[in-house]
């Protein structure tokens, strides 16, 4: 018995940590009845001794899977058989875990049979013994059961199951585990319990540590997928002051959580529509000297864009002194309005703050060309003609929501143009390229190298008459002629932003904004889904176009936005190659620059940053220098002029 005695406190001391599990009964009561009773019951010894084995085998697969759901997270999206190898090793390495987990705690349950048996037989003689048998080989048999089912199991989509409930008990409307990269210098990803709740987004290290708050308030933030890393399944969520990337097991749940954010943005902005003054109090976080550079960027934005006609009021509902914006329409909008506008999703909408966030210089010229007169011109074109009544400031927000899915999701109130209308469309918009381009050629050519004709499609088109009018046609022409307004009808009515013109070497509305040399076009595609490498015929995506032709800023907009600038045209020429042979300082400078910093990041791994902080200001200087001081940016073509 003294034996029995110290093999179960020995199994009791290793089990310790347990005791908070569900299986605690199941120590405590054996421990209990052996040292009561000394028990000499071979059988019951043997299923001790099975138990014990059993913990060593949770533990064990428990590390396993662990390791394995790691490896799975570091699996880089371009080493397809790493991704398979690591996929694969993790289906197998959860379907060898539930096959442990269920040997655990069927051994638990024998125990906790023959356990509570030999308690009522020697302490209490309960009469109800044999019930208590029958009982315990009942869920014996059930376990066995379940056993046999989780056999036959197929884990390969074996995801776990989250659900989005704002109206949890707890409070918590959605929790479970992601991966976070830390914002140290390692940028090293760390497994963390993450919950949505109250309107924050927080993390646990540890299930009974206190949370971490990575958001403090959601209606302040946006939360966008993570395509340009390495890793797979990255999205995140970005603050006026912070950003935070997170990494989930699968495109499912990457999806589940990015939908749980955006309905957990909109929840907040209906609990606390009226909200001004705490997006004020927020806005001003100025313990130090950057939040306050800030907000000064902030107000600069907003008085140059609540300038332009109609945008001193909400484009939706009227709301005086809106204080966001929809970047991709160019439209500004009151804070209950961004906040349907965020639930869209991005493919309609993309909302910033006019005095939380940084505008970037073309964003800026972007907004300033549209606003929200010409934006309604197109959207609310048939409104009154169907009756339809514009919301006004303080209806209730079920109301207004169904509005604004009705004029942006079914674009119901968009006049569609008849045939005839969008030919005269088409033909008046490149009639004004050929203007433009007679006026081009009064100046001085730009001096190019013999071995690079410069691309000038615009001029041919006067000759010949299209064999198809599209609103692609005339999103295609409008790219090309810098034209904002006619861009923004043709996507309203339908057209594709990477239309293709088979007609002219397969060129896209990109290309020919790239042709019309306006970086304000350029961004107004990329914000709308543009395809910044798109080839035409000649292999050449917008990239080679903009070296070719010499514009700085263009390339410079196109290098932060990932283009491929190791992609070869069908002559074998990488945008780089045409840059040193044009001897282009400039666009060479931007274009070894990025290439360094990509090896550079390829260098440290998966755990690398999104970029040099030298690298990111000097890309800032030359987009500054592109949208406010493009005269600079010619130096190398008006001293090619100059030369005898």
């Amino acid at each position: 018995s003294e034996h029995v005695l110290q093999e179960i406190l020995v199994c009791y001391k290793k089990g310790k940590r347990f005791m908070n599990s569900p299986l605690t009964f199941v120590c405590c009561s054996c421990l209990t009845v052996c040292v009561l009773l000394c028990i000499k019951d071979n059988n019951f010894l043997s299923d001790l001794r099975k138990f014990k084995e059993a913990k060593k085998q949770f533990d064990k697969v428990s590390e396993e899977k662990e390791a394995a759901l790691i490896k799975n997270a570091q699996a880089p999206r371009n080493k397809q058989h790493e991704v398979e190898e690591a996929t694969n090793i993790l289906t197998a390495t959860r379907k060898c875990f539930r096959h442990i987990v269920l040997d655990y705690v069927l051994q638990g349950k024998c125990i906790q049979a023959v356990g509570l048996e030999s308690l009522t037989n020697h302490l209490l003689c309960v009469l109800q013994l044999d019930q208590l048998v029958v009982d315990a080989a009942k869920e014996k048999r059930d376990m066995e059961q379940k056993h046999s089912t989780i056999q036959q199991k197929d884990f390969s989509n074996d995801d776990t199951k989250l659900e989005y409930n704002v109206d949890a008990d707890n409070g918590i409307a959605m929790e479970g585990y992601l991966f976070k990269r830390a914002s140290n210098a390692f940028k090293t990803w760390n497994r963390r319990w993450f919950s949505i709740q109250n309107n924050q987004l927080v993390y646990q290290k540890k299930f009974k540590d206190n949370p971490t708050v990575v958001v403090e308030d959601l209606r302040l933030c946006t939360v966008k997928h993570c395509e340009d890393i390495e890793r797979r399944f990255c999205f995140e969520v970005v603050s006026p002051t912070k950003s935070c990337m997170m990494q989930a097991d699968s495109e499912k749940l990457r999806q589940a959580w990015i939908k749980a954010v955006q309905n957990s943005i909109a929840t907040a902005f209906r609990d606390k529509g009226d909200d001004s003054e705490s997006s004020t109090s927020t806005g001003s976080l100025d313990s130090g000297g950057e939040p306050k550079e800030r907000s000064l960027k902030g107000e600069s934005a907003l008085q140059k864009v609540l300038v332009i006609p109609g945008n001193a009021c909400c484009c939706d509902c009227g709301q005086p002194d809106p204080r966001w914006a929809s970047i991709n329409l160019g439209i500004t909008l009151c804070i209950q309005c961004s906040g349907i506008h965020r639930s869209l999703g991005v493919h309609f909408s993309k909302v910033r703050s006019l005095t939380l966030d940084t505008w970037e210089p073309e964003l800026l010229k972007l907004m300033c060309e549209l606003g929200n007169k010409v934006i309604n011109q197109i959207y609310e074109a048939r409104r009154e003609e169907l009756g339809a009544r514009k919301p006004n400031p303080g209806d209730p927000r079920h109301e207004v929501e169904a509005y604004i899915k009705a004029k942006y999701v079914d674009r119901r109130f968009v006049r569609r143009p008849s045939d005839e209308e969008l030919r005269n469309k088409v033909i008046s918009l490149i009639m004004n390229l050929s203007c433009l381009n007679a006026e081009a050629a009064e100046s001085p050519p730009m001096a190019m190298p013999a071995t690079l004709p410069p691309p000038s499609p615009c001029k041919e088109m006067v000759f010949y008459e299209p064999k198809e009018y599209s609103q692609g046609l005339q999103l295609y022409w409008a790219s090309c002629a810098r034209s904002l307004p006619d861009m923004a009808e043709a996507l309203a009515h339908g057209a594709e932003v990477n239309w293709v013109n088979t007609e002219e070497d397969k060129r896209t509305p990109l290309i020919m904004a790239v042709q019309g040399g306006s970086l304000v076009t350029c961004e107004f595609l990329l914000q709308n889904a543009a395809n910044v490498n798109q080839q035409d015929a000649q292999g050449r995506g917008p990239l080679h176009h903009a070296t070719m032709l010499g514009h700085t800023g263009q390339v410079c907009l196109f290098l932060k936005r990932g283009a491929n600038q190791n992609a070869a045209d069908i002559d074998e020429k990488t945008p780089l190659s045409i840059a040193v042979e044009a001897a282009n300082a400039d666009i060479v400078t931007l274009l070894r620059l990025a290439k360094m910093n990509e090896e550079m990041r390829e260098a440290e791994g998966p755990y690398s940053q999104s970029g040099d902080e030298t690298y990111q200001d000097i890309f800032q200087d030359f987009t500054h220098m592109a949208s406010n001081d493009p005269d600079k940016l010619n130096r190398y073509q008006q001293y090619d002029l100059q030369r005898p």
